[in-house]
């Protein structure tokens, strides 16, 4: 068989998967069945990785031109146009979804629609307040961080046990692909991370007590998603996104 031909080992399609579908950035996306979306989801943070150290870039770089809050609105503002503004979407159909209190069928209906309604706009709007004005307060170091404990946020969202709300679409695709073992060997990797991080710039404590945190914010809005729902969609994915990335930031900029 020539070379051409052989199958992509499943890691390098995951990762292949990974970027493509979490950012704009090139890497076509492979044929995708559960396997492959399950190392997709394992290798989320290594996405967010490389995400935040360009959103950092860009915010330190413009820190050195304009005020600490514009630079922080400018480097989130690159990482929104980095992923098409995909998690923000989510967080907004989410907001709308939970927020009209109808029951589960119809909540993933408004979700659906293309529209923005108050729920989402207001929950957007104090969202990238909170994330702006917390970077500019911790730096660019805690938005590396604040990516890769959103993305994380998403491994354990598909881990084994969590249902699809949908019997189609992404959340039915990635749910249960991760194994338990896999997402914490994961987080391990990420709390090493948030520790480099926080000896070079925000203190060993502040950065893993960051990264804990953001996990924890998102696994509250996992389980009162799943007990509203019935399970994760694309949409919950991108707010637990946002949602650990904004607490993480909280924290990092909390910290004396």
């Amino acid at each position: 068989m020539p070379a051409s031909d052989a199958p992509e080992e499943p890691v390098a399609a995951g990762l292949r998967l990974a970027v493509g579908t979490l950012s704009i950035w090139p890497a076509g996306v492979p044929r995708a069945d559960r396997v492959t979306a399950g190392w997709a989801m394992t290798l989320a943070p290594l996405v967010g990785l490389l995400l935040g150290v360009a959103a950092a870039a860009v915010m330190a770089a413009t820190g050195l031109l304009v005020s600490p809050l514009l630079a922080a609105a400018l480097g989130l503002g690159s990482l929104a146009v980095l992923t098409r503004g995909l998690h923000l979407d989510g967080l907004a159909d989410l907001a709308d979804g939970l927020g009209s209190g109808r029951p589960a069928e119809q909540a993933l209906d408004i979700m659906k629609r293309s529209d923005i309604g108050p729920f989402g706009v207001i929950t957007l709007v104090l969202t990238l307040l909170a994330q702006a004005a917390a970077a500019a307060e911790a730096g660019p170091a805690a938005l590396v961080l604040a990516c890769v404990t959103g993305r994380l946020a998403v491994t354990w969202a598909c881990v084994e046990g969590v249902p699809a709300a949908r019997p189609g679409g992404l959340g039915a695709m990635v749910a249960g692909t991760v194994h338990q073992r896999t997402a914490a060997i994961v987080t391990a990797a990420a709390a090493v991370v948030a520790l480099v991080l926080g000896f070079l710039w925000g203190g060993p404590v502040t950065y893993p007590l960051a990264l804990a945190a953001g996990l924890g914010a998102a696994w509250a809005l996992r389980a009162h998603a799943v007990r509203r729902l019935g399970g994760i969609t694309g949409d919950v994915l991108g707010a637990l996104t946002e949602v650990a990335a904004a607490t993480a930031l909280l924290v990092c900029a909390a910290s004396p």
